[in-house]
């Protein structure tokens, strides 16, 4: 019963979103950001529009001022950030993120966590990915890495997306 509610909720969900990436780091450059590429390459390949991409430095205020940014095109509906959840000095991603959050989408986190450590084991306690919402937009935060990124959108935001939108325009 619950199986077919939650199927039939997909059923009807959007198959389309327009997207945001963006990428923070204080070493990759544009031609080095093979994470922000595979994010847009199989956002694409499941046929959503990447409206931009960006790439900033792992700072706060420079994070926030790109989802500031992206949220104030009407076509935004998902941000997707790769980069900084670690717990590094420099990594300041889950801080800027944690701010903005109108609601958090804990499980988002909390699954992630335990599908990367069936991948690599224990060090998946030090990634700080989260998910939630900000202004009517679902915003993903995941690591840099690629494998890291891969795994996210393979299991996670892809086959909810358009769930989640049809949730948030309720």
């Amino acid at each position: 019963m619950v199986l077919s509610a939650a199927h039939e909720h997909k059923e009807h969900a959007p198959r389309q979103a327009g997207c945001v990436v963006i990428t923070c780091s204080d070493t990759r450059t544009a031609a080095s950001d093979t994470s922000g590429y595979r994010i847009m390459h199989m956002l694409k390949d499941a046929g959503h529009s990447v409206l931009s991409y960006q790439l900033v430095k792992d700072e706060s205020s420079k994070i926030k001022s790109a989802i500031k940014k992206a949220v104030a095109n009407k076509k935004v509906q998902a941000i997707i950030i790769n980069g900084g959840t670690g717990i590094a000095k420099r990594d300041s991603t889950f801080e800027a993120i944690e701010g903005l959050l109108e609601k958090k989408l804990d499980g988002f986190g909390e699954v992630f966590r335990a599908l990367t450590y069936q991948e690599i084991g224990s060090p998946a306690i030090m990634t700080r990915a989260t998910a939630g919402t900000y202004k009517g937009r679902i915003i993903f935060s995941t690591p840099g890495s690629e494998n890291a990124v891969k795994l996210a959108m393979d299991k996670l935001i892809l086959p909810e997306l358009g769930h989640i939108l049809q949730q948030l325009s309720k």
